[in-house]
């Protein structure tokens, strides 16, 4: 008679334990997540898994750690069940709906790219244009844009990464750009971590600067590096950068697609034949590929580079191979 009243003691406690358990679970899973922005948005890629994607969550700090996520999910059946997409999650949203998410595909329903190379005067353009974003400050006086967009850089040239945004047909173009605005800010600070030393780079913007006039001069992807090379040992020199690319940007609208020597003896800020160092802002929007080979540039001895005329380059180390070189690949004769 004493053990069964022992027994049935324990058992009312772990009842009372399990009640207890299940009460905290549900308060845990129906509380809203702390979003570190709202709305707060990530994608998830092919192939990527639940526990992947609540480790990724964690360090967003939307959760407090990866394990209630994938437990419920769990719990559910449908940790196999995660969609590849792009996600907006609202204020208020709450474990289990995140989770409803990720497994029923509720991304975002439209997209648009910004590409490599192009300028911020180009993304202006392609947000205008676009039937699924709501203009808002696209129009704005550059320094008003950059209050809106909270950005403490000069300008907006080059301040947004290029990549394929998704996102909820009519938002305003200010959540499009701020996206590829923390995108690129959020990708310059992890490369500007990682750079190499001695580089003649003060800041992670001068290596925005650099960065986009590699994305400019570059022919071939697999040469990025080395025109980086280029740039960053005349920099060491005290050499001019002397590159096309910066004076047709300074020309604006007067460049008519033909880059005379006048242009290149017309002194503006951005004319790099007449003023040393870099110009004052980026040229155009770089991409992951040219930020890491400013930061991380090879050893090289080139100080000069010109096209062959098939989209590769011939790289010099001295003024007599450079013109030997412009001899024969521009203009089209052959010397000793």
């Amino acid at each position: 008679m004493a053990f069964f009243r022992l027994f049935l003691r324990l058992l009312l406690v772990v009842v009372a334990l399990g009640a207890a358990a299940l009460v905290a679970a549900s308060w845990f899973f129906s509380r809203p997540l702390p979003l570190p922005r709202a709305p707060y948005d990530f994608t998830v890629s092919g192939g990527s898994t639940l526990s992947g994607v609540a480790r990724r969550l964690t360090t967003d700090g939307v959760l407090p750690h990866p394990i209630p996520l994938v437990a419920l999910a769990r719990w559910r059946g449908v940790d196999r069940a995660i969609k590849a997409g792009s996600y907006e999650v609202e204020d208020g949203t709450t474990l289990s709906q995140l989770l409803s998410k990720l497994t029923q595909g509720d991304v975002t329903q439209t997209s648009i790219t910004i590409i490599e190379g192009q300028t911020v005067a180009d993304l202006k353009s392609a947000l205008r244009s676009h039937r699924g974003i709501v203009p808002q400050v696209v129009d704005l006086p550059d320094a008003e844009l950059m209050s809106r967009l909270g950005i403490a850089a000069p300008h907006p040239e080059g301040q947004f990464f290029p990549d394929t945004y998704f996102f909820a047909a009519g938002s305003s173009d200010l959540v499009v750009m701020k996206r590829a605005q923390r995108s690129l800010q959020s990708r310059l600070a992890a490369a500007w971590e990682k750079r190499a030393q001695g580089l003649p780079l003060a800041t992670p913007y001068e290596a925005l600067i650099l960065a986009s006039i590699v994305e400019k001069e570059t022919g071939r992807n697999a040469e990025r590096p080395l025109v980086a090379s280029v740039f960053v040992n005349r920099l060491r020199q005290n050499m001019r950068l002397q590159t096309d690319p910066t004076v047709i940007y300074g020309l604006g609208a007067a460049f008519d697609g033909n880059l005379r020597k006048r242009d290149l003896e017309a002194d503006t800020p951005y004319n790099t034949y007449t003023r040393d160092g870099l110009p004052p802002t980026p040229i155009a929007l770089p991409s992951q590929a040219s930020i890491d080979a400013v930061l991380n540039p090879p050893a090289t001895p080139y100080l000069y580079f010109v096209s062959r005329g098939d989209g590769s380059s011939e790289f010099s180390a001295t003024l007599a191979e450079h013109n030997r070189a412009v001899a024969r690949y521009q203009l089209k004769r052959t010397g000793p």
